[in-house]
Parts: structure tokens; sequence; C-alpha cells
């Protein structure tokens, strides 16, 4: 085998002159280590110069040897002794893997029309698997490293082998590329060019079944949804999430819907699937609770007490188990009175005495469905209800939730969203609640519903069938006075940054205004 060598460095052109007498020059690759420990013992054929005036030699590779230790040479350069290692006369295992190299290496020249590779095949001898081996160096796309395994490989069966493998390798790629360029040269037409490089990302996948791109995006979306399934999330929301993020995996970087597919996820992963507060059943705190929050409405305090204790009685029985507990009978409050009677506070009251979070659903002039069942994906902007979004903002599965104003919720030709509020408020029916956004069940089984509202003549009668009527009548004047002394006044001086001894109001003024200026039931 003979190549040419530049010489570029002064130990090149050291060891060249060595050689030049007749010597041997070895040649070693280079590795990150430092040198091979194999290299290659060549003659210099004859010496000249490159274009740009780069010394050359044209050396003839006559066998390999071992590098040995350096010794002191009688000219400049690196000296080092060399142990030749001969190839041993072939085994019938070595010439037998010959023969498959060989077919191998006849295939892989018919599939990439290698003229060149076909006429050195012909000047190999058959009986030298060996030197057939060392043959595929020279293959142009084979890693230096490689290249560098097959020089150190002096055992004729253990280097032929390798070669097969390699090139295995390279005819399975080729085949590989040739099936993927049919498979997308099936689907492009003149108007489909620039769809290529994804039709080919695709097949490419496709045929590795490989579902993992690499991004940083995909890696912790992964470890998102294995966390939810870890911790007991449920497996049709899991396998809906693994499914979406296959899809996200096969989109292109700048595919508009890569972003739908990111929002889904994140709307999916962003509700506290596994997350539920511990409900504090003390009926005596509730009571305290709601006395130092509103003053007067004994009536309304004792009916929900009396649902607090129900709660607590079925709790202490075990009767709501998992079993029962999604289709359990149960009350959803509605208060009703006029503006400014402590409807909402009270609503808050509620979920402090509880132990859960509280979020507020404001429903007054609603007029679209979709703003309680949200958005089908298909639609350009599409965005889940705002039940979905309360539960995400609630971050547990059983908050308080405070459906405001279902008396101002409307009807047109966008539908009806108190028909949708049906299956939220019925029991038997809200374990399966389906978001159009979501298209995964949404269990609000566990959610304690209080609707308000200021008159009941605008509510449907199926979903006032679904109620439970709290009628707040409004205060007395005494009680007016009451709560302007201990909870208004108060917050009109923390408003003012004003100390509690430097205004002062008597309760014989508050009388006054409450009596001269005030005349609607609330205390706005």
């Amino acid at each position: 085998m003979v190549v040419t060598i530049a010489l570029e460095s002064d130990d090149a052109k050291a060891a060249a002159e060595g050689a030049a007498d007749g010597g041997e020059l070895l040649l070693v690759p280079r590795t990150p280590d430092g040198l091979a420990r194999v290299g290659v013992l060549a003659r210099v054929e004859s010496t000249g110069e490159l274009p740009g005036d780069t010394r050359a030699i044209v050396v003839r590779a006559t066998r390999r040897a071992r590098v040995g230790a350096g010794v002191v040479g009688p000219r400049p350069g690196l000296w080092v002794t060399a142990e030749p290692v001969p190839d041993a006369p072939p085994s019938e295992e070595a010439l037998r893997l010959g023969a498959e190299l060989r077919a191998t290496l006849r295939v892989l020249a018919e599939r990439i029309g290698g003229r060149a590779i076909t006429a050195a095949l012909a000047g190999v001898d058959v009986g030298d698997p060996g030197a057939l081996a060392d043959l595929f160096g020279w293959w142009p796309d084979l890693p230096e490293g490689r290249k560098v395994e097959l020089l150190e490989a002096v055992d004729v069966e253990h280097r032929v082998g390798l070669v097969i493998g390699w090139a295995k390798e390279v005819l399975a790629e080729r085949e590989l590329v040739e099936k993927i360029s049919d498979d997308v040269r099936e689907g492009i037409d003149s108007q489909q060019r620039e769809m290529l490089l994804r039709r080919q990302m695709e097949a490419i996948r496709a045929e590795l079944g490989d579902d993992a791109d690499g991004s940083a995006a995909a890696d912790d979306y992964r470890e998102r949804i294995d966390a939810l399934e870890a911790a007991g999330g449920p497996e049709p929301v899991v396998a809906a999430l693994r499914k979406e993020l296959g899809r996200l995996e096969r989109q292109p970087e700048q595919s508009m819907e890569r972003g739908w597919i990111e929002g889904w996820i994140d709307t999916v992963l962003g509700l506290p699937w596994t997350e539920r507060t511990d409900d504090v059943l003390d009926v005596a705190r509730a009571r305290e609770v709601l006395d130092a929050d509103h003053t007067g409405l004994d009536e309304v305090k004792d009916r929900i007490v009396e649902l607090l204790a129900v709660r607590k009685l079925r709790a202490e029985r075990d009767i709501d188990d998992p079993g029962t507990a999604r289709r359990r009978p149960g009350a959803i409050l509605a208060l009703v009175g006029p503006p400014g009677v402590g409807k909402t506070s009270l609503g808050e009251s509620v979920a402090r005495a509880l132990g859960r979070s509280f979020v507020r659903v404001a429903l007054g002039g609603i007029r679209d469905e979709s703003e309680i069942r949200g958005h089908r994906r298909t639609y350009v902007g599409a965005q889940p209800g705002r039940l979905v979004k309360a539960m995400t903002e609630a971050g547990s599965m059983n908050p308080v939730i405070l459906l405001d104003e279902v008396d101002k919720v409307g009807a047109d030709w966008r539908g009806d969203p108190s028909a949708a509020l049906l299956e939220v408020l019925d029991p038997a029916q809200n374990h399966t609640f389906r978001d159009h956004y979501l298209e995964v069940d949404l269990d609000l089984s566990d959610v304690l519903f209080i609707a308000t509202a200021n008159v009941l003549d605008t509510i449907p009668g199926p979903l006032l069938d679904r109620l439970e009527l709290i009628t707040l009548d409004g205060y007395t004047e005494a009680e007016k006075v009451e709560i302007a002394r201990d909870h208004l006044l108060p917050r009109q001086r923390a408003a003012h940054a004003l100390r509690e001894g430097e205004v002062v109001v008597t309760d014989e003024a508050l009388a006054a205004l409450v009596s001269g200026y005030t005349r609607e039931a609330g205390v706005r």
C-alpha cells in the first residue's frame, strides 16, 4: 500500500531524513491519550514537494509493528524500537469470516455503485482475509477511532470480525436511507416540496421507533409525567399525556401545532390531580370562624354548621369510602340576597373553616357555553373553561368554589352556560366532568360548590332544582351599627394608616349614619 505524506513538522522531516538511507519509518496515529500501541512500518519510495512548497514523501507500508521504548538514534527525531507483527497463517474460521466479509463488501459496492471497491476486492487474495479487512480502513466515513482499533487488531479473526460488523452497519444505514427516501418521495409533489425535511424526520423516527428527541422541553415534560404517574395520577390522564408528548416530539421546531400541544400539556400537568387538603371538621371552630367574620345571619350560620356536621359524621363512620365518595349525595348551597349582605365573604369563611383553598368564579354576563366547558382544541386560540382554570388556581382537588351571580348567566346562539352548569352541580355526574379542551375526565366530586344570586327569577328551573337555597334578607339597624364598628371602621382606619385612638366614631354617630343615609339591605 503506497501513500503520500506531507512533512509539516520538524519531527516528521527528521524522521524522513533518517529513513532516506534505506531505513524504515514507523507510522503511528495519534489518539486522545497520546499514540496508538501499534503502527505501520514503511519504506520511503521517493521525496518531492506539494503545492505551496510543502515537502512530502511517498512511502510503501509493509507490515504492522508494536511501538516499543524510545531510544537514542543517529540523527535528530523520535526513535523507538519496533516489534514487527506479521499476520499468522489464516485459520479455517478466519477464511470463513473472510468469505463473509468479501460477500458483504460486494453487496455494499452494489448499493453505492462503488467500482473502486469492486476493483480493490479483485486485487486481494482470497486466502488473505487480514489484507481484505485492512482494505476497509480506506472507507471515507470510518471514524478515526475505528481506524486505530483496526490497526491495533493484530489477530486476524478479531480484525475480520470487527470489519464485518462495521460493514453491516454501513449497509443497514444505507438501506434505511434508501427506504426513508422512498417513503418520502411517494408523498411529495410539486406543491409539497417544502415539507421534505419534516417527512424525512417523521420517517426516520418511525423506523427507529424512538419517541425521544433529546430536547430539553420534551425531557422536562417526560419527567413531570413520570412524577404524576408515580404519585398515583389517573391512568387515562397519564396515557393521554404520553400520547401528546409523542406527537410533540414528531413536530418540527417551527410548527404552529407544536405550540398548541405544549399549551395543552402545560394545562393538564398544571392541574392538581393528586393534591388534596385535609378537611378541618371541627364544628365548634367553624362556628367561631363564621361568628368572627360575620355579624348576625344566625339562620345562615346554623345551616352551614349543620352541613359541616353531616360531613364530619360521614367521615367518622367511614361512609365516604373511595367507592361511594364519588357519587355521594351532597347539597349545593345557594346564598340568595341583595348586594352587600355578605354572600361572597360567607363562601370565604366556609373555606377557612374547612381548611380548604377558595376560588371565586364570576359568572355574571356569561353567554358562551365554552366559558364553562372550554373550547375544542381544533379552534385557534382554544382555552379551557373557567372551572379548569379555577381548579388550577386552587391547587387541590377539593377546594371551595364560589359560583358568583348564577342568576346573571345568559344564553344566545353560542349556547346556554346554565345547561353546562347542570353537569357541574350534579353529584351523580360531576365525577366525570369533561372539558372540551382537556378531553379527559376531571373529578369534581370533592369540590364544595357555593352559588350566589341576587334574585331567583332568572335562574332556570333545572338548575334551581340542584340548589339548596339559603336566603340572606339583610341586616337590622343594630346589626349594621355593629358591623360598622367591628369591621368597616377598622378597615377604613387601616386603609388610611390611622391608629385606633386617632379617629373615634361613637355608636350614636354610626346609628345616625345608618338611619339617615342607608336604605339598602347590605352594608356597602
